[in-house]
């Protein structure tokens, strides 16, 4: 889908002041949009208050061992996708529906003091390390291995074809956008989302998509 273009700055200068969605296996990326039910009490009020600003918080990584201190403060990774609410339904129940477009990568710095249910976070932007050399090769497996996945998923190939070819020609948009899609290891999203530099980036990428994709083929194949 088009992603709708932020309503406010997300750029590298300057830090941010967030409230953070902490999550076990969600992973949000810059050009991606993920879909989230809220219903515990502290994120109803996380939205709402986002709603009434600026639309604004960061989704991050719940640590392994979390479950024993879910209700206070668990330990949550770093480096964290920070978006937007960009669609949002409230049902009677109080609890919402809500669409969050990924704007950027960024490192949580400190928690900050704060009165409400939800957690407050200090963060500063990262910014992608640009390609020192030609990577369309890269490029090129990463499209190729989305669409491999489809066929071997028995979905039409050509529904790779709208989320990859709105990235365009920037390496590191396509490998959010990929990854957001097509990977489905948490742990290797993590990742992902941490390396900052696009080659490397598109390296890992492509080499655990086509990992996925050898798992599938020769888990098909007859005894």
């Amino acid at each position: 889908m088009t992603i709708p273009e932020p309503a406010s700055a997300f750029g590298p200068a300057g830090a941010l002041v967030l409230p953070i969605f902490p999550l076990p296996d969600i992973t949000l990326f810059p050009h991606s949009v993920i879909p989230l039910h809220v219903f515990e009490a502290r994120y109803r009020a996380m939205v709402t208050d986002a709603l009434a600003r600026d639309r604004r918080l960061c989704i991050t990584r719940l640590l392994p061992g979390y479950e024993a201190r879910y209700v206070g403060k668990p330990p949550v990774a770093l480096v964290a996708g920070a978006g937007e609410i960009v669609r949002w339904e409230r049902l009677p129940t109080g609890r919402f529906n809500i669409l969050v477009a990924g704007r950027s990568r960024v490192r949580i710095e400190t928690e900050q003091p704060t009165d409400t249910l939800y957690r407050v976070v200090r963060a500063r932007v990262l910014a992608d390390e640009p390609p020192a050399t030609d990577v369309s090769a890269l490029m090129a497996r990463v499209r190729a291995a989305c669409r491999q996945l489809l066929e071997a998923l028995d979905r039409p190939r050509d529904l790779a074809d709208g989320l990859l070819e709105e990235a365009g020609a920037d390496p590191g948009r396509l490998a959010d956008r990929a990854a957001a899609a097509f990977v489905p290891d948490a742990d290797v999203r993590q990742e992902l989302l941490e390396t900052l530099a696009v080659e490397a980036r598109l390296a890992r990428l492509s080499a655990a998509l086509e990992g996925l994709l050898g798992s599938l083929r020769k888990r098909g194949k007859p005894e």
